[in-house]
Order: structure tokens, then C-alpha cells, then sequence
């Protein structure tokens, strides 16, 4: 298999599997799914990579097992990160720029948990980086408990278990071994469409909410709503 030479090769998905094997997987995708220390960890490749390395018996665990345990590994993550928000809750917005931590990631997380609510913990999921700071940003906003743990089992599942049967479906066709750079890179920018969808959807509802204004409005501005008999009243 080809290293993928989009960084450094620590952060090569083929090079930690090979290193340090499932147990590497389900630690980046802990990391990567609630610790501030993980928002730069290659999520979506890797477990797109683990996918197909148990196709080709690389990894010596049933499919399914491997997918228990990344959801679990998600899951547990997510749930780090809101405890680690609930406890250190405003303090995290006041927090210094440093070389791995950037206040820019927090504040985008947080509009991106305004904005979509409670199923922002579902979309973040497939958005490096977004889904490292979304379940601290839900810890800090003091979520319902019990609905975040439902949101993150969903998303840890389909995120999780998801991305790993992709690459197990993809990894017996040939083309998909010749070509796994681009197949990687095709990963990552899939995982911004269901963000790029709800953009879509917002901005219709958007438009449609402010052209219903609209006529309400001009209604408004004209005489008695606008029916024009406050001339023919005056006149009597």
C-alpha cells in the first residue's frame, strides 16, 4: 500500500496502523473525538484504512469487532470531551492561542453547535477538527445529558462504524489499491457534505422565511391593511 504524502509520516494512516496496530486506531479516534489534543489526528482516512487492511487480513480481528470498538472508542471520546467542557465550561473561550491549541477552533465549534443544535454532534463527526471541539462546546453549554448521549451514540456509530465498512466494501476492488492516495484524499472531502447540505437547506429556509416577510410588510405600510376602503370610509 502507498503512504498517503499529504504530511508528516506519523500522520500517515498506513504508516500507524503498521505501527502501532488497532490499539493506535482506537487512541487517535479517542484523541480525535474530545481531547483538544487531537483535532489534528487523520480520523477519516484512518478508519477508511482499517476498513480495507481487515479485507486483506492485515488486521487479525472480525469486521465487526474492529467497528464495535472504534464506536466505542468515538463514543468514549465525545464523552470525555463534554465532561472536559462542563468542568472547565466559559474558561475555554479565555484560553491563549498556543502551537496546538487556536481560539479560532473553539469559536467555530461553538457556532457550529449554535447553529444546528443538538444534531450538530451527528454532523461534526464527518468535519476534522469541528468534531474534536463540539462535544466540549456541548459540555460548556451544559446539554441535556441524557440527549447528547443519544446524539453521540448515533454519531459515534455511523461516523465510526460507517467509515470502517467503507473502506472494508472498497478494499477488494484493485482500483481502490492502485489508487488509495486519491481514494484518502476523496475521504476527506466527502466528509464535508452533509455540512455543505445543511448549509443549503438553511439558506432555503433563510430566503423563504424573509420572502414571506415581505408581503406581510408592504400589507403593513398601506391603510387599514391595505384594502384601500379607508378613503371610502373617510368620504361617508
Amino acid at each position: 500500500m502507498n503512504t498517503l504524502a499529504l504530511g508528516p509520516q506519523w500522520l500517515d494512516p498506513d504508516y500507524l496502523i503498521a505501527t502501532y496496530g488497532l490499539i493506535g486506531v482506537l487512541v487517535i479516534v479517542f484523541a480525535e473525538s474530545g481531547l483538544l489534543i487531537g483535532f489534528f489526528l487523520p480520523g477519516d482516512s484512518l478508519l477508511f484504512t482499517t476498513g480495507l487492511l481487515v479485507t486483506t487480513n492485515k488486521i487479525d480481528l472480525p469486521l465487526w469487532a474492529v467497528c464495535a470498538l472504534v464506536v466505542l472508542a468515538a463514543v468514549l471520546g465525545d464523552q470525555a470531551g463534554y465532561l472536559f467542557g462542563r468542568k472547565v465550561g466559559p474558561s475555554l473561550f479565555k484560553r491563549p492561542d498556543s502551537r496546538l491549541f487556536k481560539q479560532e477552533n473553539v469559536e467555530k465549534a461553538h457556532d457550529f453547535f449554535e447553529k444546528y443544535g443538538p444534531k450538530s454532534l451527528i454532523l461534526a463527526r464527518f468535519v476534522p477538527i469541528v468534531r474534536t471541539f463540539t462535544p466540549i462546546i456541548a459540555g460548556v453549554s451544559r446539554m441535556n445529558y441524557r440527549s447528547f448521549l443519544i446524539f453521540n451514540v448515533i454519531g459515534g456509530t455511523l461516523w465510526g462504524a460507517g467509515v470502517t465498512l467503507l473502506g472494508a466494501a472498497l478494499g477488494n476492488i484493485a482500483f481502490v489499491h492502485k489508487n488509495i492516495e486519491a481514494m484518502l484524499v476523496l475521504i476527506v472531502l466527502i466528509s464535508v457534505v452533509p455540512i455543505a447540505v445543511e448549509f443549503l437547506r438553511a439558506r432555503g429556509k433563510a430566503k423563504k422565511a424573509a420572502a414571506a416577510e415581505v408581503p406581510g410588510q408592504a400589507a403593513a405600510l398601506q391603510p387599514n391593511g391595505g384594502d384601500g376602503r379607508r378613503g371610502r370610509h373617510a368620504k361617508r
